[in-house]
C-alpha cells in the first residue's frame, strides 16, 4: 500500500506561484508514475501533469499549463512537486496528486492506483 500526502496549496493573486508537494510513503516501487490532476467545483477531473518516478523525467503536461507549470521530483524524500507559476483565477481547484505502477505515462486518471487527499488552490482575480 503507497500512502500520498499532498501539501502546499493556498490562496494566491493572480499572477503568483505556489508549489506543490506530493510525499509517498509505505511499500514504494522501483518503477511508477507520479501525475497530478486538479478538479474545479462543478467541473470534471481533469489532468494537470505527470512524470516518471522521482527524478521528472519524461513529463507531460495538459496544454493549459504548458509554460507555466513544471513537476518535478526528489528521489531521496520519495516527493514530486509542481510548481505553479503565473496563476490564474481558472487555475483555482483541489489538486490531488496520483501514483500509477509502471514506468508509462498516462493522462488519464483511472489508470493511477493511489490518489492523495488533495489540496487546495485557489487563485484571486
Amino acid at each position: 500500500q503507497v500512502q500520498l500526502v499532498e501539501s502546499g496549496g493556498g490562496l494566491v493573486q493572480a499572477g503568483g506561484s505556489l508549489r506543490l508537494s506530493c510525499a509517498a510513503s509505505g511499500r514504494t516501487h522501483s518503477s511508477y508514475a507520479m501525475g497530478w490532476f486538479r478538479q474545479a467545483p462543478g467541473k470534471e477531473r481533469e489532468f494537470v501533469a505527470a512524470t516518471i518516478n522521482w527524478r521528472g523525467e519524461s513529463t507531460d503536461y495538459a496544454d493549459s499549463v504548458k509554460g507555466r507549470f513544471t513537476i518535478s521530483g526528489d528521489n531521496a524524500k520519495n516527493t514530486v512537486y509542481l510548481q505553479m507559476n503565473s496563476l490564474k483565477p481558472e487555475d483555482t481547484a483541489v489538486y490531488y496528486c496520483a501514483l500509477r505502477l509502471g514506468s508509462t505515462l498516462y493522462t488519464q486518471g483511472w489508470r493511477y492506483n493511489y490518489w492523495g487527499q488533495g489540496t487546495q488552490v485557489t487563485v484571486s482575480s
